[in-house]
């Protein structure tokens, strides 16, 4: 009799932990993927300008094509999100300097320019210009140093930061 009182106990124990489930109920909900192919551009957009000629010609909510390489400091991007920086190609990586072994060139730690005025953050966003929520180096397969092409709508705040709303891009491989 107490063998089954007891066999009984832990039966309902079981379903009652089967019931409940493990953890506490606030885990994160499964994120869906992202299709990168919406904004993935095949041809390289016409009359793309420099970051730094944007720099110095835009305003508020004006349509534009920039061209550079990612980078501008040791962390150029926004974990989890599409998002990143961009600089000038004509500002100078460690790389583009003859000796320098520089571990992290794209940080152009080494460059003698205006550095602020000579990189832009790009935010890839849908439709409903919200920042898409997927890290960009899985998203669209882009790394450090590399050049992009950004189309999309460019701001500037009132310390001069730049930041492209992009809604293409086009990837040089």
């Amino acid at each position: 009799m107490m063998i089954m009182k007891n066999g009984a106990r832990w039966s309902g124990l079981l379903v009652l932990g089967m019931l409940v489930g493990c953890g506490d109920g606030t885990a994160d909900p499964p994120k869906m993927a992202i299709d990168a192919a919406p904004y993935l551009l095949e041809e390289p957009p016409s009359a793309a300008q420099e970051v730094s000629v944007v720099h110095e010609s835009t305003g508020d909510s004006k349509e534009i094509v920039v061209v550079g390489k990612i980078g501008g400091s040791l962390n150029p991007w926004i974990e989890g999100r599409a998002a990143f920086n961009i600089v000038d190609r004509k500002v100078k990586s460690c790389l583009d300097i003859p000796g320098d072994d520089c571990p992290t060139p794209w940080d152009y730690c080494c460059s003698q320019a205006d550095l602020p005025g000579a990189t832009v953050l790009v935010k890839v966003v849908g439709e409903d210009g919200r920042l898409l929520a997927a890290d960009a180096r899985q998203l669209f397969g882009v790394k450090e140093l590399q050049t992009v092409i950004v189309r999309g709508t460019a701001s500037k705040d009132k310390q001069g930061n730049l930041v492209v709303l992009a809604s293409g891009l086009y990837i040089k491989r």
